[in-house]
């Protein structure tokens, strides 16, 4: 681990500052983290509550990742695709430049990680995050036989789901491949969000067979062969903050990628520009506006009242109720 690079670190739990002290990670709070061979390990396993099947992947990576490139070799060859094409796509996406600041959450075996490198040059910072401490191994070793066009890249064990950095800590974001397994995948995207500057892009994506492909006969085949071509795209987990969002299948078409934009906050609206119309009202008023029910007969009688007078329904009985309201205080 570069020691400069370690102030960058937070507490996953609090987001306190850590600092480093004979050899360990340390927040204010007391709470510290260990670093084996270079690596933090920002998690404490004791504090999490992984879904039975996000166990069993962290087991059979940590048992197997030696194994784990090899069957990546096989399933590029199986689609008839370019590995450095697929991933350079993909990697378009974050929009990066020269010196950026980039994340990159369930790197395992570094694959993606050498393509981020090469956009963002010796000058960029790549953080790359990792539940499985023995693929992370792996991943630093591909890194290191790049080592002179590469950023010197700083290697972490921690949980997707609870980062360990300030807000707005990043240019862009990237995961590939883990996410339909994690156990809480909208807080992971959240985080990757929260952690991205406003503008910066986040870009994530997983096996999942495109919708139109399920029920054809290179769907089953697929899906009987590997359940994770089953998952669908988490797109409805976005959170509010994300813009220009948009998902695309590559690689067969059995594998979705999702990218968006960081905004501030929800989209922005006028919620109180009047609505043109014969009801009138305001988004605001018809959202926090509403009143108890009325017989359909004064319903109408409202309805004729407000033609007759050239006004909005809303205009109408904005006025009506307060004249009422004010000659009975």
């Amino acid at each position: 681990m570069n020691t400069d690079k370690s102030t960058r670190y937070r507490c996953p739990y609090t987001h306190e500052p850590l600092t480093l002290e004979r050899g360990r990670l340390v927040a204010a709070n007391g709470r510290s983290y260990r670093i084996e061979d270079g690596i933090p390990h920002l998690i404490n396993f004791a504090e999490e509550s992984f879904s039975p099947e996000e166990e069993r992947e962290h087991a059979y990576y940590q048992a197997s990742s030696d194994s784990y490139d090899a069957v990546m070799d096989w399933v590029f060859k199986s689609f008839y695709e370019s590995e450095d094409r697929f991933r350079g796509t993909m990697i378009d996406l974050l929009e990066l430049k020269p010196g950026d600041r980039v994340l990159e959450t369930g790197a395992g075996t570094c694959r993606d990680s050498v393509h981020i490198g090469r956009r963002i040059g010796p000058n960029g910072e790549l953080f790359v995050q990792d539940l499985s401490s023995h693929m992370l191994a792996i991943g630093r070793r591909r890194m290191q036989t790049s080592a002179r066009e590469l950023p010197r890249t700083e290697f972490f064990v921690g949980n997707a789901a609870r980062l360990p950095f300030a807000d707005r800590s990043f240019d862009a974001a990237f995961h590939f491949g883990g996410i339909n397994l994690f156990t809480d995948r909208a807080k992971a995207i959240a985080e990757m969000a929260r952690v991205v500057r406003v503008g910066g892009k986040v870009v994530f994506g997983d096996e999942g067979l495109a919708p139109w492909l399920r029920n054809t006969t290179y769907g089953e085949i697929l899906q009987n062969s590997n359940k994770l071509y089953r998952y669908t795209p988490p797109i409805d987990l976005l959170p509010e903050c994300a813009r220009d969002a948009s998902i695309r299948w590559l690689l067969g078409n059995a594998y979705y990628v999702i990218d968006f934009r960081v905004g501030e906050g929800p989209p922005p609206l006028d919620l109180d520009l009047p609505i043109v119309g014969r009801r009138g009202g305001t988004h605001r008023t018809r959202f926090y506006g509403n009143l108890e029910g009325v017989t359909p007969e004064a319903k109408v009688m409202a309805e004729k009242a407000a033609q007759a007078s050239g006004l909005s329904l809303h205009e109408w009985l904005d006025k009506a109720l307060r004249a009422a309201a004010k000659e009975r205080a």
